[in-house]
């Protein structure tokens, strides 16, 4: 697993430990995130029953996956709330056209919560979209909110001035299982 780093490295968030992994196997992303953090310092949406497809998880705890065909300009934006909801989304180009997949009608992933820790794994089917054997271009990132200090933006990688989890220099290549995992 891969460390995400905050933004803005702040001394509140020195008490928080969050890491992802991606793999790209048989025409499925695997993403897996574990997230260390003190009850008090990571706002934790009520969980959703049922879970659902919601807009705006990003203005709260979100954890993300941004997703591309090596080359491509068009990549896919999923977001994963701690509460059970999520999202699946496609653009045409950077911040071009965001769509939410309409054919992505659930999305499979695991969601355990402990005392001071989070645990997910989600899996997405590209296979409609990207052949199995092409490389992928991946980030991983979250949005967290704090109680007091608002959010906090975290990826394997930030570029740029300004947290933009859509900027392609950011991901990072990923190769078909039995290349190269991200984030091992």
């Amino acid at each position: 697993m891969q460390p995400l780093h905050p933004f803005e490295p702040r001394t509140e968030l020195a008490c928080i430990e969050l890491k992802g992994e991606a793999i790209w196997r048989g025409g499925l992303l695997h993403g897996r995130f574990e997230l260390r953090s003190p009850e008090s310092s990571v706002r934790w949406p009520r969980i959703a029953l049922p879970p659902a497809r919601r807009d705006g998880l990003w203005q709260s705890t979100c954890l993300e996956a941004f997703i591309a065909a090596k080359g491509q300009a068009p990549y896919w934006e999923v977001n994963l709330a701690t509460n059970g909801n999520w999202n699946v989304y496609a653009l045409s180009g950077y911040r071009d056209n965001l769509q939410p997949v309409a054919e992505v009608t659930s999305l499979p992933y695991t969601l355990r919560r402990l005392e001071g820790a989070l645990q997910m794994h989600f899996q997405l089917d590209l296979s409609h979209w990207i052949p199995a054997d092409q490389s992928l271009e991946v980030s991983l990132t979250a949005v967290l909110e704090h109680p007091k200090r608002g959010l906090s933006y975290w990826a394997w990688q930030h570029s740029g001035d300004q947290p933009d989890f859509h900027r392609r220099d950011s991901f990072q290549p990923l190769h078909p299982e039995g290349c190269e995992r991200v984030g091992a």
